[in-house]
């Protein structure tokens, strides 16, 4: 049988993933190479012949997916598969387009060839577009578990942007894990919320080795909690599917991958930010939900915003900070940051492009839909620089961190600053301890209070 030589399309997460569950120790295949995109610089590194496999004993070189065309000829491509998330459908196929003219098969790999199953019961928190409200839906469901004694363990999607092989397995227990793992701003967005409050979470690269740590935690596990990156489907095979929506971006739930894959297969789904979203919004995704999924329990919610100082807010110019990811290839144009900042009376929401500096420039003119907000960009030192060097540089009288972890923590920010914290709170039934308790039951889960 003719081997197939494969390139796999990707962002350091997804792709990966791909690889380990479907083609790694198979001699019928011959994956020549990844791609990667949406995330800078992580091209031109290899995925490490300890996590390829005795097939690859030099491992297999990322390429910049721009150089996509000229690797289908000259690595004489066969197949290239589709392996990351958030991307609009138009996006896709001119991609597959791309793939199909340069003489190549276009693929996207399924839930029941990428998923794994575990021994422990599975909750997946997944959603339609990035920036939904995926960490605080996991958030809740950890705490509302826990208020039933169950020990939950949570495994985040991956973003491993750093030394492949050492990342294999992670496991964040303290913030000192942060530094021990040279996490970057994105990874301490997700990880830093579990973490404040007592739990466990892993992530890493190699998602079975991950799941065998996770089912055995020093600690304990009654529950694997699968909290999802973008708009991608679960790692593991769900018990309870759960998947997030946003009215603040109506429709999009069905025409962003593989977001409406996460819709079609969930069992409840949630529609968020209800209380600063338009009735029209709603309505429209709530139409969708029935469409796509008919069975599927819908919970409505508020993206319930606190904030630690509103008085530096009152009256002032302010310049707001959100997290990275939903700005960019989410597509937000608001956060947490600017309904805390249009709530508490801002004099003023300054835009943040006149004083951008290096890498943050290049942002900019890459997403121009993002305006009156500055995104936290920090995958790497040097972005982590211009991010501190911009907030200083802004003439505000104070800034608004609407990020989900501390950037005060990481970053020296001379003016003063609060942070935006928000919580997911259900409005009315069905609610989540309703379906959680149902869950608990089903599963004959050992508990003291069901």
């Amino acid at each position: 049988m003719k081997t197939k030589n494969i390139i796999i399309i990707g962002a350091a997460g997804r792709d990966f993933h791909n690889f380990n569950t479907y083609y790694r120790n198979k001699e019928e295949f011959n994956v020549v190479a990844f791609t990667a995109t949406q995330i800078p610089d992580i091209d031109g590194r290899k995925y490490p012949a300890e996590l390829a496999g005795e097939l690859y004993p030099e491992g297999i070189p990322i390429y910049s997916q721009e150089q996509l065309p000229e690797l289908i000829k000259e690595l004489k491509v066969d197949e290239c598969v589709f392996s990351y998330s958030d991307i609009s459908y138009e996006n896709v196929m001119g991609i597959g387009a791309i793939v199909n003219a340069a003489g190549a098969n276009f693929t996207l790999l399924g839930s029941k060839a990428t998923m794994i199953k575990s021994n422990k019961p599975v909750i997946s928190v997944c959603a339609v577009r990035t920036g939904t409200g995926k960490s605080q839906t996991s958030r809740k469901i950890i705490e509302t578990l826990l208020e039933h004694d169950l020990k939950v363990v949570a495994v985040r999607h991956p973003m491993p942007y750093g030394d492949l092989a050492a990342q294999r397995v992670q496991r964040y227990a303290t913030v000192e894990d942060f530094k021990k793992h040279n996490c970057t701003i994105e990874e301490m967005e997700e990880y830093e919320p579990h973490v404040d409050r007592g739990n466990i979470i892993y992530a890493g690269v190699d998602y079975q080795d991950i799941l065998d740590a996770a089912e055995n935690d020093p600690d304990g596990c009654d529950v694997i909690l699968w909290d999802g990156g973008n708009n991608d489907f679960s790692f593991y095979e769900p018990d309870l599917a759960i998947t997030v929506l946003d009215p603040h971006r109506p429709g999009h739930e069905l025409k962003y991958y593989p977001g409406e894959v996460c819709l079609r297969t969930t069992d409840v789904s949630i529609i968020n930010k209800i209380d600063s979203a338009s009735e029209e919004a709603i309505q429209t995704v709530e139409n969708n939900i029935k469409f796509a999924a008919p069975n599927s329990t819908i919970i409505k919610a508020e993206s319930k915003i606190t904030v630690d100082n509103p008085e530096i807010i009152k009256g002032k110019r302010v310049l707001i900070v959100e997290d990275g990811p939903t700005l960019t290839h989410g597509e937000m144009k608001l956060g947490a940051g600017v309904i805390a900042a249009q709530r508490l009376g801002a004099a003023e929401i300054v835009d943040p492009r006149p004083f951008a500096v290096g890498s943050l420039i290049t942002t900019f003119d890459k997403y121009q839909h993002i305006e009156n907000i500055l995104p936290a960009m920090g995958y790497g030192e040097q972005q982590l620089k211009d991010l501190e060097e911009t907030i200083n540089a802004a003439d505000v009288d104070a800034v608004i961190i609407g990020t989900p972890m501390d950037l005060s923590r990481v970053i020296n920010i001379n003016k003063p600053c609060t942070r935006v914290y928000y919580d997911l709170d259900e409005v009315g039934s069905p609610n989540l301890e309703m379906v959680l308790t149902d869950f608990i039951q089903k599963h004959k889960l050992t508990t003291t209070n069901v």
